[in-house]
């Protein structure tokens, strides 16, 4: 595949049209109530996401996927808080899958590259982000990534059936980055096969495309649990980023 990056030298002009799908249409069972409006500091969580992502220079344009009943207090929400980039606000489907699908019907025809990256996960720095879309630029897919620290075991009904060399093994982390004709292929194909993915590199696997890694940051979670609120809060503390 065709770097889409002709030279890698800071000229703006260089980046290919780069569209943000933020998958933001969950349930939020595990929290308890719906997380990407939460605050976080002073600001909701969703909110937070996209100022990282507004930020970017890489980034053109943002499309957000969330619930039916949430479109318009997000739509609001992106008004009050000024962000340029967002393109569109759409409703999703049942799965992840058909969520980033509908985003990605909303994405610009000019868009090179799609970028994934979860609406609850507002931590995400601008070297993470710059790393990745370079990355997914030069090779077609790409996604960031940090070594498994604790020790994995594999087990059935709760029983340790082996323990896997963690030497190889990476949590790997949003924003998930394709060439834009790729990740439609791979989702739209998973979406027929009635697959519900949680994660969008699998999709492209399953097309025998590599994704390559680059460096992800232990703070770059995702929050699930009410228990994440407090990390968070504490990750935000040491920004000095805390309002």
């Amino acid at each position: 595949m065709s770097p889409l990056f002709a030279r890698l030298r800071g000229k703006k002009s260089a980046a290919p049209f780069c569209t943000a799908v933020v998958p933001a249409a969950g349930s939020s069972t595990r929290m308890g109530e719906d997380k990407v409006l939460l605050s976080l500091g002073d600001r909701p969580v969703l909110i937070r996401t996209l100022l990282a992502l507004e930020a970017c220079p890489l980034i053109h344009e943002i499309v957000v996927v969330t619930r039916e009943d949430l479109i318009v207090p997000v739509s609001q929400l992106c008004r009050d808080y000024a962000l340029e980039k967002v393109r569109s606000i759409v409703a999703g489907g049942a799965t992840r899958t058909i969520s980033v699908l509908s985003g990605l019907r909303e994405a610009s025809r000019e868009a090179q590259l799609i970028a994934i990256h979860d609406g609850a996960r507002p931590f995400v720095t601008q070297e993470v982000l710059e790393a990745v879309l370079r990355k997914a630029a030069e090779c077609g897919a790409a996604a960031p990534a940090v070594p498994v620290a604790d020790t994995i075991k594999r087990a059935r009904d709760d029983l340790v059936e082996e323990t896997l060399d963690r030497e190889g093994l990476f949590a790997v982390q949003t924003p998930q980055v394709f060439e834009a004709s790729l990740i439609k292929a791979a989702l739209g194909k998973a979406a027929a096969e009635g697959l519900a993915l949680t994660d969008d590199c699998a999709a492209v696997e399953r097309l025998g495309m590599t994704v390559a890694l680059t460096p992800g940051d232990p703070a770059n979670l995702k929050l699930t649990t009410p228990g994440d609120l407090a990390l968070g809060l504490g990750i935000l503390q040491e920004r000095g980023a805390l309002l």
